[in-house]
């Protein structure tokens, strides 16, 4: 439909006032106006009359909403809004007011939004963050692994009753059992309740720090936000090649930030006592057990063990 303007503005005065009284019989027969007049028997003709243009955006947007195309493509002059009317008296003086409403899908919409500006993520696949999740889905794909998506559902669960934990969760696990997938469905939970979140993939994160020494100020600003964030996720630690500065100098300041203080999750194909074994190993410095030793002393007690079990599902649809 062309708005009112249009169709108003292409006639002469003859064709205008029959056209302007064949609108206003069409609006007075709408149902949606129908009604409103019920609601509001106070509105008069000459309420009606001068509010004529708020009218017949209201049911013009309302039937466009009826037949939504979709967000992308609302044909509403506001897209993803609809015009909603309201009846008040001010001074004595019954008037119809008109607001733009966002709808529902765009409610959902700039919620999603907000979601995404409070997780981050560094070389994690950002499909892996934007999954239509669904609890049903996640906890019938595989029986075996039912126990662990138990225990993330109960965190996420406990931490929207009683507030952020001081605990993390460390899922181990065979390859391609779903714990980034179930890491990142519990940042995606945990968003929609105002946390913030960060999600590294450490292979590619060590590698990438490497070339941080050069950049003193972007390698400040990296680990800050690692610190800061409500929640931070190492995704698939021990797949790394680590060396002694990353290990003892980012790693070792991260962990002795938040431990205490921030929740800190981990996936992992190792056991704990084989990380250990992983972080006590550099390729620059051999081994030094202390060293693991005291990484692991930021990392094991501040965790609970959470064991994913199931088939390999990279490569499924």
């Amino acid at each position: 439909m062309e708005s009112l303007g249009e169709l108003l503005s292409q006639m002469n005065n003859s064709q205008l006032r029959r056209r302007s009284d064949e609108l206003k019989a069409r609006m007075m027969n709408e149902p949606l106006v129908r009604d409103l007049c019920i609601r509001h028997p106070e509105l008069g003709e000459e309420q009606l009359n001068r509010g004529m243009a708020k009218l017949y955006q209201y049911v013009n947007d309302s039937r466009h909403c009826a037949n939504c195309p979709g967000l992308d493509r609302c044909p509403n002059d506001f897209p993803g809004h609809y015009t909603k009317l309201t009846v008040e008296n001010a001074g004595n003086v019954v008037q119809l007011v008109d607001c733009q409403v966002p709808c529902s899908k765009q409610v959902r919409y700039e919620q999603e939004l907000m979601v995404k500006k409070r997780i981050q993520s560094f070389y994690v696949d950002e499909r892996a963050l934007s999954e239509g999740y669904k609890e049903v889905e996640i906890l019938t794909r595989d029986s075996v692994r039912a126990p662990a998506v138990g225990q993330v559902f109960r965190y996420i669960n406990a931490t929207k009753e009683a507030g952020l934990q001081t605990r993390g969760l460390y899922l181990e696990g065979h390859f391609g059992t779903g714990k980034t997938f179930l890491m990142c469905y519990l940042l995606h939970e945990l968003a929609k309740e105002g946390y913030s979140g960060v999600i590294v993939y450490m292979p590619e994160f060590v590698e990438d720090l490497k070339s941080m020494l050069q950049d003193s100020q972007k390698l400040k600003e990296t680990t800050e936000i690692m610190k800061q964030a409500d929640l931070l996720i190492f995704d698939d630690i021990g797949a790394e090649n680590l060396n002694p500065w990353v290990r003892d100098h980012v790693m070792g300041s991260i962990l002795n930030y938040r431990m205490n203080r921030k929740p800190t999750f981990y996936t992992s194909n190792y056991s704990l006592s084989a990380l250990e074994k992983h972080l006590s190993f550099t390729s620059k410095d051999g081994e030094e057990i202390n060293k693991g030793q005291r990484l692991m002393d930021r990392i094991a007690p501040f965790v609970d063990v959470v064991t994913v079990s199931g088939s390999n599902k990279r490569g499924r649809a």
